[in-house]
């Protein structure tokens, strides 16, 4: 059954339907289309969330792009065995107003391939990989994770949310697992520049801290599947009481986004049995917060190099305890 939940403040609605608030997110709001750069990693984080049929689609799109750019919307639906709506569907959620204007994403992507850029890569990490393969491999996924999350970030979206973190009387951060150690991270560099930050794992605390939001203060989860019940329970309290709400995941189709304001999308490489997801979407998670984090400081400067300066001197001389010592 569909729902509606009322904001608090402003008498905003956010939606049960998931594929039409984000096909909204997608096409207004001022967000620019992904650069070429940025679709093939669209594809990545987006494929697993999609029906069979718009696999199909942004799969060919990402394998072929020039091939894909000489078709029209029907040469397109009929290669690969669906609908002209179907593919048309797939252009928004990836974040194109139209099928022309992923036409010409694909043609200036096809472009960037042609002028003899290697093209990406998946290693997967077999269990008797000689331990140089396995950093090897690592580094390159960590580094082909930073590129995508990079590409795909929607720096309006992130502006927005900066804007509301430097402005915030209070910041509530949500993460479970994995995730709750890249929530304690960002609560750390926020209470480094002199900002109030909390950071709650506790699922109940969590709640019990939500409630107590209003217009004025921010809630931010984070969660790469987009569907943590744990996470997503204390963002509907604090969004419904009117405070600003932030998601970063890496599912911007995942029921998280229907109480959050802003969505940051995070990539992660393949999941294999030896590199869980929790593992990849650590790192895209980090950069998020890094971005969050120096896009406040700068905002906040004034205020922010004294708080990093005095918290540095008060820590000086635990760093250097053990000097001089013989």
């Amino acid at each position: 059954m569909k729902e509606t939940f009322s904001r608090a403040a402003g008498g905003r609605t956010a939606s049960g339907d998931h594929t039409a608030s984000v096909g909204r997110r997608a096409t207004g709001g001022g967000s620019a289309p992904p650069a070429p750069a940025a679709l093939a990693a669209k594809v990545r984080t987006l494929a697993p969330s999609m029906t069979r049929s718009m696999q199909r689609v942004a799969e060919a799109v990402a394998g072929d792009p020039a091939g894909c750019a000489a078709l029209t919307v029907t040469g397109l639906a009929e290669l690969t065995g669906t609908s002209e709506a179907t593919v048309v569907r797939t252009a928004r959620l990836l974040g194109y107003p139209g099928y022309r204007d992923l036409r010409l994403a694909l043609a200036g992507l096809a472009a960037q391939q042609q002028s003899g850029r290697a093209p990406a890569i998946t290693t997967d990490i077999a269990v008797d990989d000689p331990i140089a393969d396995v950093v090897a491999k690592l580094a390159y996924d960590e580094q082909q994770t930073l590129a995508d999350t990079a590409a795909g970030l929607d720096t309006v979206q992130l502006g927005a949310a900066v804007a509301a973190l430097a402005a915030a009387r209070r910041t509530d951060v949500y993460g479970i697992g994995a995730s709750g150690l890249v929530a304690q991270d960002l609560t750390q560099k926020l209470l480094r520049i002199g900002l109030i930050a909390h950071a709650h794992s506790d699922p109940h605390l969590a709640v019990t801290n939500a409630v107590q939001l209003r217009s004025g203060d921010v809630a931010l989860a984070i969660t790469h599947s987009g569907s943590t019940g744990d996470v997503i329970e204390p963002l509907r309290a604090a969004f419904e009481r009117g405070a600003t709400t932030i998601a970063v995941t890496g599912r911007p189709d995942g029921p998280v986004t229907q109480y959050a304001d802003h969505v940051l999308t995070t990539s992660t490489s393949r999941e294999s049995e030896l590199r869980p997801a929790a593992m990849s979407s650590r790192t895209s998670q980090l950069l998020v917060v890094d971005c969050l984090f120096v896009g406040v400081a700068q905002r906040t400067y004034d205020a922010a190099a004294p708080a990093l300066a005095a918290s540095y001197e008060a820590l000086a001389h635990r760093h250097g305890a053990h000097r001089g010592r013989p």
